[in-house]
């Protein structure tokens, strides 16, 4: 297992821009696929962002490409995820996740997680 602490959200105006950074502990970090996902209240938790292990390969849905950048440092056991563009619709709490597996797009995927952090925007 990894342990994952999120930082970085808060309140942003929409048009807005905010980073996230998920520092990870434990087990070697270069050997996890990196991941972001976020919940609005009463909705599912989704797939927002993933990096693979050397961050050579990153993988987006439609609905946040182009305006979220996820990278990674492996030297410092860091991973970002750099929010440009913000909706509100993007409005939720963001969680970073760690896998061991090849697949990284759904929650079933990722072993460890972040406590989350909150971000919020205004219209």
């Amino acid at each position: 297992q990894v342990q994952l602490v999120e930082s970085g959200g808060g309140l942003v105006q929409a048009g807005g821009s905010l980073s996230l950074s998920c520092a990870a502990s434990g087990r070697t970090f270069s050997s996890y696929a990196m991941g972001w996902f976020r919940q609005a209240p009463g909705k599912e938790r989704e797939f927002v962002a993933a990096i693979n292990r050397s961050g050579g390969g990153t993988y987006y849905p439609d609905s946040v490409k182009g305006r979220f950048t996820i990278s990674r440092d492996n030297a410092k056991s860091t991973v970002w995820l750099q929010m440009n563009s913000l909706k509100p619709e993007d409005t939720a709490v963001y969680y970073c996740a760690a896998t061991a597996s090849v697949s990284f797009t759904r929650t079933t995927d990722y072993g460890s997680w972040g406590q989350g952090t909150q971000v919020t925007v205004s219209s």
